[in-house]
């Protein structure tokens, strides 16, 4: 079970240690150091940044940091609530042993390797897994220059998630969950990085909060355009409708968009609702077919890399356990997107795009989290 006060205070004690190994990196390996310099020199260029190079090269670091604890969360999710097997990071009970086996057999496979090959190895093979890529792609800052973290400091975040309470011999952080409610990623999203929480602007929204926008946005829009956005207000009544439903694209349906979308929170109420919507106009149709409609409709974009990366993995467990899939299992379209909504962009035309498509805003809701 998932103690989020604790398991937020340990995390942001490793969150600086790592930041501390990756400053040091930068300043003992030149690669690292030069890749940096042209990165920042291409968006100082492009405009995209007035911060100065320490202040640029500081951010990176804690987005960083931030995209490999979060990775590791994500990863302990999956294994923990048994999505995926073998667990190779941590798990409660025999699954610890199992996780420990398994890095045991790699070094033995690859003994010139450090604990950080090993952990981009266990992201590299859940990114190939169905719906894996969304979450641990090559857009997932983890692969922003793969040697940066020292193997000492890989080490350190792996025997993070195996440790064990000494008076009762569990396993500190547990991410077994049987609702898969992963609202305590928003929870990490706001509060892991308090220098990312002040130059984001980070501020969850309330559940009442969110609950009472919706209401009185996305249930009307829906009500006016359709679910299929034909405009009429029931989606599908009859043969003949369920035909045509059939053979809508994704580019036809409502649209949603939420331009600073942060860790999801209304992506999550959105899809919620559209699921359920769909389910009622179409109870015999396969929920998977359901899921991925309602995931047509909903539309985020945020400036922040690692809100996008919880976001997706939200969305993504959500349509699962829709479907009443309980391993990863084929991929789901998923529109997100990481850059910023005030930059660019007319109305009706892609502005953003993210490995899972375009982000283009359309007719529909516009909210902001």
């Amino acid at each position: 079970m998932i103690q989020r006060q604790s398991l937020l205070s340990d995390l942001q004690r490793t969150l600086r240690q790592l930041e501390a190994d990756l400053r040091q990196r930068c300043d003992e390996l030149p690669d690292v150091s030069a890749a940096l310099r042209t990165e920042y020199d291409a968006a100082k260029e492009a405009q995209r940044t007035a911060e100065s190079f320490e202040e640029w090269r500081a951010g990176t670091i804690t987005q960083v940091a931030a995209a490999w604890v979060l990775s590791c969360v994500f990863a302990r999710f999956l294994e923990d609530n048994q999505l995926v097997d073998p667990p190779r990071i941590s798990g409660p009970g025999e699954r610890l042993r199992r996780a420990r086996d398994e890095y045991e057999i790699y070094f033995r496979k690859h003994p010139q390797h450090t604990y950080r090959d090993y952990l981009l190895d266990v992201f590299d093979r859940l990114g190939e897994l169905p719906g894996g890529r969304e979450i641990f792609g090559r857009h997932n800052p983890i692969h922003q220059q793969r040697g940066w973290p020292s193997g000492d400091a890989a080490r350190t975040l792996l025997e993070f998630f195996q440790r064990i309470e000494p008076t009762t011999g569990e396993l500190v952080h547990d991410f077994t969950d049987e609702s898969w409610d992963t609202r305590f990623l928003g929870d990490l999203y706001q509060d892991l990085s308090e220098d990312a929480r002040k130059k984001y602007a980070l501020l969850q929204t309330p559940e009442f909060v969110e609950e009472f926008i919706l209401d009185r946005t996305l249930e009307p829009a829906i009500d006016e355009f359709g679910l299929d956005g034909s405009g009429q207000r029931s989606a599908v009544s009859g043969q003949q409708d369920r035909l045509k439903a059939d053979k809508l694209t994704a580019e036809s349906f409502f649209k949603m968009i939420d331009p600073a979308c942060g860790s999801g929170h209304f992506l999550l109420g959105s899809f919620r609702r559209l699921f359920e919507r769909w389910q009622k106009a179409e109870p015999g149709t396969n929920s998977r077919v359901l899921a991925q409609r309602a995931l047509a409709s909903v539309h985020g974009v945020d400036v922040n890399p690692y809100a996008v990366a919880i976001a997706r993995f939200r969305l993504l467990l959500a349509a699962l356990r829709s479907c009443g899939i309980g391993r990863l299992a084929d991929p789901f379209e998923i529109n997100l997107a990481c850059g910023d909504s005030l930059l660019h962009g007319t109305p009706g035309r892609p502005t953003v795009h993210s490995p899972a498509g375009p982000c283009v805003p359309e007719r529909g809701l516009g909210g902001t989290a």
